[in-house]
């Protein structure tokens, strides 16, 4: 009985902070810049079409601007390791 008490009071706790915090968490609209898509694929290629379709499609709900950087080479590892070097943002 005790310990279904202590449960029930620390989940009232929990959902509490929760409240608190989550109207800060949706306080910022993304994405709020340009995102740029990596595309380990040469241009012209089927891969390069339907990345293309999707961008524009992305951009068109999102209000925001999707843009496709190809990268083609080295099996795609040069496409990877951009991806894998760039600033942790969210983007």
């Amino acid at each position: 009985m005790r310990t279904s008490m202590v449960s029930a009071a620390a989940a009232l706790i929990v959902s509490v902070q929760f409240s608190i915090v989550a109207p800060l968490a949706f306080a910022q609209s993304y994405p709020s810049k340009p995102v740029r898509v990596v595309l380990p694929f040469p241009a012209g290629g089927g891969a390069d079409i339907i990345v293309r379709l999707l961008a524009r499609k992305l951009g068109e709900g999102m209000g925001q601007t999707f843009v496709v950087d190809n990268r083609a080479g080295a099996a795609g590892i040069i496409g990877c390791e951009l991806v894998a070097k760039a600033p942790a943002d969210g983007y």
